[in-house]
């Protein structure tokens, strides 16, 4: 989220002027607009060090499990009739984040002002997302706010099942690669050593294999610092670049075309995308502004860009399908989906059923992915025994014919 200072004039003409929160530009003009407030002038405002209050400068996102919580907890209080502001000061008591609890303290000030729900989180970026705040503020507006929370919810629910999954899928390779690294430091510290005291006392003619091996245990054993140097190098300096706008778009295109996993990131991004957008159009939430908010929700610049340019395109009073056809994001069924759902005024629901499709094609590869990865660890174990048996193995055999040759 960011500042946006404006001037503008109200439904009665007057000069009007001030700031607010918005994800975007685009957001920003809607939220006024939405205010009855015609925007005559609107840009970002950067935030000084004297805007930032001391206990948001270190303050980290909310866990996604809070969210789900906080959201279910929500929805059951709003449904059984109990106000919005005993509801809020109830889930502060019982928060056991301090982001969360600060921001649920900050709400209720907010409310007893007067300030509506969803206007009051914006002002907690890190804690309630823009996609959340627009969902609320749907809700807010229709009088079904226990509904909003009730999508928002199960949208986070899902989420979280879905991270769940990568994790576990994820967990034995990792622990495999963790394991050969363990292996690898142990060999050049501790093993290669004792045989390069063993051939320096034969002294024979070593082979190439061996020659390397001794002198990256060598390099090892006496320049550890330097390789913890560079690794500490290369992690920061990886940050910064995946930080600038460039290096984030490279890492998040290359992050599609990975080998194996590249297509699950991939589909779990378009589920990600078909199932908010969806929830998005069922609160209510106009086209071109759920686009724009669903573009932030996917968590991919390369795919956010993507969808910014469908934005682009419905404000240029192009179809869905067209826009959608032309980012070349999504499968022919997919593309079904969206033109019988403009033809029956049903694109919630499709977009719905293609998330489903998705999520299920992603939770078979998931199950899967350990048995395809499984070869390739193998294969390397095979190829790392493969240069210790060349390595050390072999001059160990010719001194062995070369003593057998001696007597």
């Amino acid at each position: 989220m960011a500042n946006f200072a404006y001037k503008g004039r109200d439904k009665l003409g007057k000069a009007v002027s001030g700031t607010l929160e918005a994800a975007n530009e685009p957001a920003a003009a809607d939220s006024l607009m939405r205010r009855g407030i015609l925007p005559t002038e609107l840009r970002e405002r950067r935030a000084s060090g004297a805007d930032i209050h001391l206990s948001q400068l270190f303050e980290s996102k909310v866990r996604l499990e809070e969210l789900v919580v906080f959201s279910r907890q929500m929805y059951a209080l709003t449904r059984a009739g109990i106000p919005i502001l005993r509801a809020i000061a109830g889930l502060e008591e019982s928060a056991h984040s301090k982001p969360l609890k600060r921001a649920l303290h900050q709400l209720g000030e907010d409310l007893g002002n007067g300030r509506p729900l969803s206007s009051a989180m914006q002002s907690h970026p890190k804690v309630f997302s823009s996609l959340f705040i627009a969902i609320i503020h749907v809700g807010e507006n229709t009088g079904q706010l226990e509904e909003a929370f009730q999508q928002l919810a199960n949208y986070f629910d899902l989420e979280l099942e879905t991270r769940k999954r990568i994790k576990a899928a994820m967990r034995y390779p990792s622990f495999v690669m963790i394991a050969i690294g363990i292996a690898m430091v142990i060999l050049n510290i501790m093993v290669i050593p004792v045989f390069a005291n063993m051939f320096a006392k034969f002294g024979v003619e070593l082979p190439l294999a061996t020659r390397i091996l001794l002198a990256t245990s060598h390099f090892f054993v006496h320049y550890w610092w330097l390789l913890l140097a560079g690794l500490i190098a290369a992690v920061l300096g990886w940050r910064h670049w995946v930080r600038t706008r460039a290096g984030q778009l490279s890492w998040h295109r290359w992050q599609l075309k990975l080998p194996i996993v590249g297509s699950i990131i991939e589909r779990s991004l378009l589920a990600r995308f078909a199932r908010s957008f969806s929830m998005m159009l069922k609160a209510g939430v106009p086209l071109n502004q759920a686009l724009a908010l669903v573009a932030d929700a996917v968590d991919n610049a390369f795919m956010a860009d993507r969808i910014r340019e469908m934005r682009g395109g419905i404000e240029r009073g192009e179809s869905l399908l067209r826009t959608a056809g032309a980012s070349a994001l999504f499968t022919p069924l997919v593309m079904q989906m969206i033109a019988v759902g403009e033809e029956t005024g049903q694109v919630d629901e499709l977009l719905h059923e293609a998330a489903q499709y998705y999520e299920r094609e992603v939770d078979y590869d998931l199950k899967s992915l350990t048995a395809r990865i499984e070869p390739i660890l193998i294969g390397l174990v095979a190829i790392m025994v493969l240069i210790l048996a060349l390595g050390i193995f072999t001059p160990m055999w010719d001194m062995m014919s070369a003593v057998r040759g001696g007597r």
